[in-house]
Order: structure tokens, then sequence, then C-alpha cells
């Protein structure tokens, strides 16, 4: 006898916006209202109190000596990184731009680190001048490091970024193990640091990031313990006694159908023994976490309105004014193997029953603008919202918005 056929798998709740009177509510205001304040579709909105949600739900799930850094390349927006620099110990940029913004937004110097494999010497220099902290991912990087400091009479503080011997299991983009551009290979590392003794550098610690977009907890214990068992046979080798250990990040969120959300409490329980193990072995060791998409990226929304309602040979597409042009990373084009649906409603008709199954494409000239691929919506009309949910991070500046000519998006934080 058959078995009977398994249920097709569904998206894990999306729950974090609010309904009334059929309407999804972002920072207190009916979607439609919001859409009328911000002027034109497309764009995305942050909710403010879901940021500051997230940042309380970890704090009480992380021991308080774990600081707790934001990787602003998840999400750049200047008024989102300001509020986010009122929430978290510390802001980690990746290039001289993200930098700007991250000082503009008031961001303690001393608590900005600068990480990237490809650093330009004018880079560093502002770096330097800054009194950043900057992760060294390669020999090449000491020269001009040096340099910097010597010109300005100023110490160029770093850290060595550790491409590990090992990889975060389960994870959506691997960082770390095997061959890599990120970092400096881990049995190079005691040759490196003795050349930053050797430089002058102000060496304060080791930063360690193995993979992300992970929604499996004992993996990413498992890396965590790995990363700080390196590290304490790196320090061994350092010039300086250790005071900044970052152990990475690698927490996900959940966006396509059978995906569960991450249980921080093995994390929490984990990291609670790294910190007591750290005491007497890294006795200055401030040990940090470093979240850039699970802090902002279930605060976002993306939202489009549908311009047109085409059937196809029996097949329903609600053409919208938005596209991958906006939102590379829901259309499948950004690291997907196989294309998944990211959650997508209609968030004017959210009390409405779903119908048959339509896809919403964009306007774009290619068959590659495709932001839900037959999914079971409400009906829906010109005029009607489309909400891309899970869109706070890795959406507008991580997508071709100059891409055939269609305007830009707007983005508020709300």
């Amino acid at each position: 006898m058959n078995a009977p056929a398994r249920p097709p798998p569904v998206h894990a709740p999306i729950n974090q916006f609010p309904v009334e009177n059929g309407e999804l509510v972002v920072g207190d205001l009916p979607l439609t209202r919001l859409a009328a304040r911000v002027g034109r579709t497309p764009f995305y909105a942050y909710d403010r109190e879901l940021l500051n949600r997230r940042v309380a739900e970890l704090r009480a799930a992380l021991p308080r000596e774990v600081q707790l850094h934001y990787a602003m390349k998840a999400n750049p927006m200047p008024a989102l990184v300001a509020h986010m620099t009122r929430l978290v110990d510390g802001i980690d940029v990746a290039s001289a731009g993200e930098l700007k913004i991250a000082l503009d937004a008031g961001a303690d110097p001393h608590d900005i680190s600068f990480a990237g494999p490809g650093k330009q010497d004018a880079e560093l220099m502002q770096a330097v001048a800054a009194g950043i902290l900057v992760n060294v991912e390669s020999f090449r990087e000491i020269a001009p490091l040096a340099e910097c400091a010597a010109k300005l009479g100023l110490p160029a503080r770093v850290a060595v970024r550790v491409n590990p011997d090992f990889e975060l299991k389960s994870s959506g983009m691997k960082m770390g193990g095997g061959p890599k551009q990120f970092g400096v290979d881990a049995e190079e590392v005691p040759a490196l640091l003795s050349a930053i003794g050797r430089a002058g550098l102000a060496f304060e610690g080791f930063h360690l990031f193995a993979g992300s977009q992970n929604l499996k907890a004992e993996a990413i214990v498992e890396a965590q313990r790995k990363s700080f068992a390196l590290a304490l046979r790196l320090a061994e080798h350092a010039p300086a006694p250790v005071r900044f250990l970052n152990l990475g990040g690698g927490f996900g969120i959940p966006y396509f159908p059978g995906e569960q959300r991450l249980d921080l409490t093995p994390i929490g329980d984990n990291l609670a023994a790294l910190v007591d193990e750290a005491k007497p072995k890294l006795p200055q060791a401030c040990v940090v976490i470093e979240l850039g998409r699970y802090l902002v990226g279930e605060a976002g929304l993306y939202v489009c309105r549908v311009i047109d309602k085409k059937i196809s040979r029996g097949h329903t597409y609600l053409v919208t004014d938005g596209g991958l042009h906006h939102h590379l990373s829901a259309s499948g084009n950004f690291g997907q193997v196989i294309r998944k649906n990211y959650p997508v409603a209609i968030g004017n008709r959210m009390s409405d029953a779903a119908g048959e199954p339509s896809s919403v494409v964009g306007p774009l000239c290619t068959p590659l603008d495709l932001l839900a691929e037959k999914m079971a919506l409400p009906h829906a009309e010109p005029g009607d919202l489309v909400v891309i949910f899970q869109s706070g991070a890795y959406g507008a500046s991580a997508s071709p918005q100059a891409f055939l000519g269609h305007p830009s998006s707007i983005e508020v934080l709300v």
C-alpha cells in the first residue's frame, strides 16, 4: 500500500507584523497609509520596534559579558545604522564608504572594526586616522598599516582575521575552511603575528567567521567551540595579550518553506561556558558576536504595487513595479542554487483567503524578474500592494538598482 503523500512544506510563521482590518501594520501604520506617506512604490520599510525587540531577545539569551556587534553590510541604510548604533556594542564595516556611514551615525571609533579581503591603502589610512580596529587579512596589509601609523603618529589597531581549518556546517555561505579569499590561513597566522610584532602594530586579537545563514544551533555551537580552541592556540604566538575575540555570527533566519527558526538557548549556554573558560586563559579578552542578517532581516519588508494582471494559458501573473533590480535575493539570483519563494503576501488583503496559484513578476524585460512563483495568494488586482517579508537584510544595497533604467527603490525606517 502506498504511503499517503506528504503535504508540501510551508513557510515558518511570519507573524512579527500585526494585521488590523485586513492590512499589515508597520511601525503602527496601516500599509496603505504608509505607502501614501512614502509617496510611491516600490519601497523598503524597516520597523524600529522589531529591531529593538530582536536585540533585546538576544541580550536575554546571551551572556551579559558577550558583546554584540552589527555587521552593517547586511543593511547600510544610514538611518537604520544610526538606530542600531544605539542598540549594539559595536559596528563592523567592510569598506571606507561604510566607515563614513558608521562614523556619521555616531558609532564610537573604538568599537568599529573593518573587514574585507581587498582593503586599499587609502582605506587603511582612513581606518588608522579614525582610530578603528582593522582585521588584517593578508601579509600585504602590514606594511601600509605601519606606514600609516608612522605618518599619522597614531597606533594602527589590528586584529587578525583567521581562515580556520574547519567550516560552519549547514551554513548558507561558507566563509572559512579550505581555500578562501577571506582572512589568513590558520597555519600561516603564527608567521603573520610575528610580522605584526616586528612592524609595531597594535595587536588586539582575532576575528573568526566560519559562515553565515545557519539555522542549526548545534552547528553554530560546534563552530564557536572550534573557533575558541583555535584562538587559544594562536594566542600563544601573539605579540600582545588578546583583548578582542570575535567569534563571528552565522545566525540564520527562515526564508523558505520547511525552514524553522533558530533556537538560541543552546547557543547562549555554549557562549556562557566559553566566557567562563576564557576568564583564566584569555583574561583580558572581550568575546564578541558579529551579526547582520539576524539583527535586521526580519524587521524589513519590500513593498511593490500591482500594475497589471495577466492570464497566460491559464496561469495568473501579477505584474508589479518592483523586481529583481530592487530585491535580487528574492528573485533567486543572489546565491540560490534552486530558486525558492520568500514569504510573500498581498499586504492590503491579509484577511482574504488564498486563491489559485499566482506568480509575481516585475517590469523588467527578462524572465529572471520573478518575485514569487506559483504561490497561493489572495485574489489581487492592479493597485494592490505585494509584500515580501524577511527583507531587512541584503535587499536594496545588494541589488542592481540601475538595471534597465527603472527608478530605484525608497527606504524608510518607521
